[in-house]
C-alpha cells in the first residue's frame, strides 16, 4: 500500500469517527470510485450569461490516469476544469447543461455536497496560494475542517502528505516556519500537499508550472506521474510538450469545443482532426 493511500484511509476514517451527528461520513461516503472512468462529461453547455463558453462537451476520463486539455487561450478548457468541482458556482451568471459524472453522482444534482464534492476533488491553481501560516498549518488546513483534531493524527497526515509531494526532507525541519518563506517550486508542491491532505481521488491542475522554473515544472512533473497511481488527474496546459511527456489521455479543445480526444500519443504523432494537427505543428495558436 502506497503512503498516499495509508493517507487517504487515515484521512477518511478519522473524520468518520469524529463527528457527532454522521455529517462527515457522510460526505465521505457519497461518491463510488470502482468504477473504470473517474469523470464522465455528457453534453454539457456552459453559459455567462449569454455568451456560450462550452458547448456539447462529451469526455471520459479514466481512473488513475493524467488527462491533459490543450488549446489556444480562450478555448474552454480552465472553464471546463472549474466546472468539474463546481467553482464556476462562484461565478454570476454561470448555468450548466449537461451531465458532469463523478464516482457515480451527477455533481450538478441539487441535493450534492460541494464540501464532499470538493474534498473528493481537489484542486491546484496557475499560481502557488499558500495560507499565510506555518507549513504545518497549511497542509493540516483541510483535515481540521472535515473534524481530524488529535495531534497525532494531524502529524502523521501532515508528514504523509509531504511525502507525497516529495518534499518532506527538505521541510522537516521547517514545519513551524512560514509558507511564504518557501520558492515558488516549493509553494505550488506545499499546494499539492495541502490538497493531498483530504484524501481527493482526483487531483484538478490548472497550468500548474506556467510560472515556474524548468527545474520545479520537473520536480512537478514527476510528483504527478508517481501520484497517478493513487489519483486520478486532470491537467490544463499550454505546454505542448508537458502534455506529450506526462499525460496518458490528452483532449483539444478550441473556440469553446473539444475537437479530439485520445491517447496522448495518438494525439501527437497521428490527429484525426485537421484543427488538432494545425494546433499541434504550431500552424495557429
Amino acid at each position: 500500500m502506497s503512503i498516499f493511500k495509508k493517507k487517504q484511509d487515515t484521512a477518511a476514517s478519522c473524520a468518520a469517527s469524529n463527528t457527532n451527528d454522521g455529517k462527515q461520513k457522510d460526505a465521505l461516503d457519497i461518491f463510488d470510485f470502482s468504477g473504470e472512468n473517474a469523470i464522465t462529461v455528457k453534453d454539457v453547455d456552459l453559459y455567462y450569461g449569454s455568451f456560450q463558453a462550452l458547448k456539447k462537451i462529451n469526455m471520459e476520463m479514466p481512473k488513475h490516469q493524467i488527462t491533459a486539455m490543450i488549446g489556444p487561450s480562450g478555448c474552454g478548457k480552465s472553464t471546463l476544469l472549474k466546472s468539474l468541482n463546481r467553482m464556476n458556482d462562484l461565478v454570476e451568471g454561470c448555468r450548466v447543461e449537461g451531465k458532469i459524472t463523478i464516482g457515480g453522482k451527477d455533481i450538478y444534482d441539487k441535493g450534492i455536497d460541494l464540501s464532499a464534492l470538493r474534498k473528493n476533488v481537489g484542486m491546484v491553481f496557475q499560481k502557488p496560494n499558500p495560507f499565510p501560516m506555518s507549513v504545518y498549518d497549511n497542509i493540516a488546513y483541510g483535515p481540521r475542517t472535515f473534524g481530524i483534531k488529535k495531534k497525532s493524527t494531524l502529524d502523521e497526515i501532515v508528514e504523509r502528505s509531504l511525502k507525497g509531494a516529495a518534499m518532506w526532507d527538505e521541510l522537516k525541519d521547517r514545519l513551524n516556519k512560514s509558507a511564504l518563506g518557501l520558492s515558488g517550486g516549493q509553494q505550488q508542491r506545499l499546494c499539492i500537499a495541502r490538497a493531498l491532505a483530504v484524501g481527493p481521488q482526483i487531483l484538478l491542475m490548472d497550468e500548474p508550472t506556467s510560472a515556474l522554473d524548468p527545474i520545479s515544472t520537473g520536480k512537478i512533473e514527476e510528483l504527478c506521474e508517481e501520484l497517478k497511481n493513487d489519483v486520478t488527474i486532470v491537467m490544463v496546459t499550454h505546454n505542448m510538450q508537458q502534455a506529450a511527456r506526462i499525460s496518458d489521455k490528452t483532449a483539444f479543445f478550441l473556440l469553446g469545443e473539444m475537437i479530439e480526444m485520445g491517447d496522448t500519443e495518438q494525439i501527437f504523432s497521428a490527429p484525426q482532426k485537421p484543427e488538432t494537427e494545425r494546433y499541434i505543428t504550431g500552424r495557429f495558436g
